[in-house]
This record gives C-alpha cells, sequence and structure tokens, in this order.
C-alpha cells in the first residue's frame, strides 16, 4: 500500500532530480524550445517542496492535488498547466483515501495523464511527455522499475521524431534529431517514483 508519506517523498525525490538535471533540461530545450524548462521545473518544484512543508497534506490524493496547484501557479509556459494538471487530476481519482494499492495508483495515474492529452492535445509519436508517460502508466502493473525503463525509453525514442505539437512543432524538419524537454522531465517524475518506493 502506498500512503500519504510515499507520495510526499514522490514529490520531493522529483524536486531533487529536477534541481540537479535543470540544466540538462535547459539545454534540450535550448534548439527546439525557450530554453527555460529546466529553470522553470526547478522554481515550480522547489515551490512544491515548501508547499508540502507548510500545509502538510493529510492523504495522498491531498498531496498530489496541492503539488498541482502550486505547479499551476508557479510555473510558466506549457509545463505548469500540463504538470500541474497531470497531478491534480491524478490526486483527485486518488479520492481521499489514506492509503490506495498500486492498482488504484496506475488507474488515477493513467486518469490523469489522459487529463494532460485532453488540454495539450497531444497523442504518442507527438514528440512531447505522452512519449515518456503513455508507455510508464502502461507498464505500471509490472512495478515502478519497469514503468522508469519505459519512461526512459519513451523519452529516447522522440530524439528522431518530427514535432507535432508544443513551441518545437514550429520548427518543422529541424525538431528532428533533439531528444523531448518535456519527456525527458516525465521520465524523471517516473524514475522518482522507484527512487521513493526504495527511501
Amino acid at each position: 500500500m502506498l500512503d500519504t508519506d510515499f507520495f510526499r517523498r514522490w514529490m520531493t525525490v522529483t524536486a531533487a532530480s529536477v534541481d540537479r538535471e535543470a540544466d540538462r533540461l535547459t539545454a534540450l530545450d535550448s534548439p527546439i524550445g525557450d530554453a527555460d524548462h529546466g529553470s522553470n521545473l526547478r522554481r515550480g518544484f522547489t515551490a512544491v517542496t515548501a508547499a508540502l512543508e507548510e500545509e502538510s497534506p493529510e492523504t495522498p490524493g491531498a498531496v498530489l492535488t496541492l503539488a498541482g496547484r502550486r505547479l499551476i501557479s508557479t510555473v510558466g509556459g506549457a509545463s505548469g498547466p500540463l504538470y500541474g494538471t497531470l497531478l491534480r487530476r491524478t490526486g483527485k481519482a486518488l479520492g481521499d483515501a489514506a492509503e490506495v494499492d498500486e492498482r488504484l495508483f496506475a488507474e488515477a495515474l493513467r486518469a490523469g495523464v489522459d487529463a494532460v492529452m485532453q488540454l495539450g492535445g497531444a497523442a504518442p509519436g507527438d514528440k512531447t511527455m505522452i512519449d515518456a508517460l503513455v508507455p510508464a502508466v502502461d507498464r505500471l502493473a509490472d512495478g515502478f522499475g519497469a514503468a522508469r525503463s519505459a519512461a526512459e525509453q519513451g523519452a529516447e525514442a522522440t530524439t528522431p521524431m518530427l514535432a507535432r505539437k508544443g513551441r518545437a512543432s514550429y520548427l518543422g524538419e529541424r525538431s528532428i534529431g533533439h531528444q523531448d524537454p518535456g519527456a525527458t522531465s516525465s521520465a524523471l517524475l517516473i524514475a522518482a517514483l522507484a527512487e521513493a518506493e526504495g527511501k
């Protein structure tokens, strides 16, 4: 069973990972975006960590709902609404339970990913965060390690893709050959699940 402490750890591990990888995320964003993905997410997840300390949400759903709200209010560009929607919708799907099992979490995260696809209009193969998130959710039933591998492979697979959504799509053919920063940061979020489980 996954309790509130696990979901707090997931967010704090994600924040530490984003902080560590922020420069790489921004470097990936430079040729095909606004060169601010890493700095934006760093600011957002730093705010999430502070909010969790200030407000001490008492259920898994409340942790993710608070994190999503804070990302929407602090992260500029598309990343804030997309990541915020992912976490808020996942939190809402978890409801008020004090603990959730892995099956319920997988269903909730899929609802979050579906909400992101609806918001952004992206589908797998469009060279976005969806290319990491969908494979991860598909493998969650096999454990967090399997989901992490699927997300990382999904992010790497965006390199040869032509971007069809987001800022990178404006570049047309020039978007080919660059790994998508949103898929890369999504893989960090999924990897943090496995790390949080081991703590």
